[in-house]
């Protein structure tokens, strides 16, 4: 099986951009990935666009990939829109991958781009509610809230302003692992502050504050344990990346010293499991593959991006890559173990939580920050002798986890 290299990836700045519309940033995004790669559009073969709320905010459904690259003249190739929730863009490179693998293509782009952001509140929030069963949504709230009983809500925990309703399942989640833990939301706020702390050092990410512990504990509420600054933001943006074979790679002429071979790439789907079932987490089963095909283990890894839609999410998520034992997510972040420095450094780019959430072009922002990491191009917030990078991304709600789980392993 030949192999396949990330040579260009290419990205928006991340954040309320109303100022550009979809198209815009396509084009900005993929630019920037074939100037990096030092490609023009014509030696692309194939183009997988991941989206998920242009159908929602404007009515466009069903060709957004081709509108949108048509609009910077891409067209006559194959063109795939994916539309898979918050994994959509990480899904994408999994298929662009996969196509190249399969010996369809010699070189391929994989391009997330989202506009979410609207003045409309209701509409903007109401994007989320169909990355669930709507047939069973009274149910599956109602069994959520079970799962973080016996943990008190504090009175005046939860916000009266519109957001989320993930917000909410990723309370349920917090709350659940405190009861079964003893994670504590100190430990969630040191998170956050970590991940804002990364992010002043990243250029395109949606804020560059930083946030001590306290203070973001003291922050406004979002749903508890979860306050404002443990919670990724509404954003707009755009990611692209740009794989090819290693044929490709001679014949093209490009520098083989700033490819990033991809060593796994895979997306698994979650299944029916009790909520005490760790094991079998959707993500842990795909780390699991993942790392049997790449011939590495979570001890290999140098950094990883994952899938921080809330501080939550991260503590979940280094458990299920293997990087901690479960229930000591929190406590990791606390000693600093996954700061820059620390001994496996997570969501240098900030994550989404300070770098910002645009859906459908998240999963490939991952992939532009391991690449710069690996090429040791990311200055200030660069993880020193980074050699392996993983990528984690999650999209959607089923049962009681993610309904898709993306994971890309990738190295120097």
């Amino acid at each position: 099986m030949e192999e396949i290299f990330v040579v260009g990836v290419g990205m928006t700045p991340f954040g309320r951009l109303l100022d550009k519309d979809i198209k815009t940033l396509t084009r900005e995004a993929t630019q920037a990935a074939l100037t990096d790669a030092g490609l023009c559009k014509e030696d692309l073969d194939a183009a997988f666009f991941g989206n998920t709320s242009q159908g929602h905010m404007e009515g466009q459904h069903m060709i957004r990939g081709q509108i949108a690259l048509r609009s910077m003249g891409i067209g006559k190739i194959p063109v795939v829109n994916i539309e898979n929730a918050c994994a959509s863009g990480s899904s994408a490179f999994v298929l662009a991958v996969n196509f190249l693998r399969a010996g369809a293509a010699d070189v391929a782009l994989a391009i997330g781009s989202e506009k979410m952001y609207s003045t409309d509140k209701t509409r903007m929030f109401s994007v989320f509610d169909s990355a669930w069963d709507l047939t069973r949504a009274d149910e599956i709230r109602d069994g959520l809230l079970q799962m973080g009983r016996g943990v008190a809500v504090p009175d005046g925990t939860t916000s009266p302003k519109p957001y989320s309703v993930f917000m909410d399942v990723y309370a349920a989640f917090a709350r659940s692992h405190m009861r079964r833990f003893g994670t504590t939301q100190r430990q969630l706020a040191a998170v956050a502050a970590k991940n804002h702390a990364h992010s002043v050092h990243n250029p395109l990410s949606q804020y560059r504050v930083a946030y001590s512990i306290d203070e973001v504990l003291s922050a406004p509420p979002i749903t508890y344990p979860l306050t404002l600054p443990m919670c990724s933001p509404v954003s707009d943006g755009a990611a692209a990346a740009i794989v090819c074979t290693r044929s490709a790679l001679k014949r093209l002429g490009i520098d083989p010293k700033r490819a990033i071979r991809v060593l796994a790439s895979v997306i698994q789907s979650g299944a029916d499991r009790s909520d005490d079932d760790y094991m079998n987490h959707c993500t842990a089963l795909a780390s699991r593959k993942a790392y049997e095909l790449a011939g590495v283990g979570p001890q290999d890894v140098s950094v990883a991006e994952v899938h921080d839609a809330t501080a939550m999410g991260e503590i979940i998520q280094v458990e299920n890559l293997g990087f901690c034992d479960f229930g000591q997510g929190g406590v990791i972040a606390e000693r600093g173990e996954t700061s820059i420095g620390g001994r496996i450094p997570v969501n240098p780019s900030g994550g989404l939580e300070s770098k910002g959430h645009p859906v459908g072009a998240t999963g490939i922002g991952q992939i532009h920050e391991l690449v710069t990491q690996l090429r040791g191009e990311a200055g200030a917030r660069q993880v020193a002798g980074a050699r392996i990078a993983l990528a984690e991304n999650g999209g959607g709600l089923q049962g009681i986890e993610e309904a898709v789980a993306c994971i890309t392993i990738l190295g120097r």
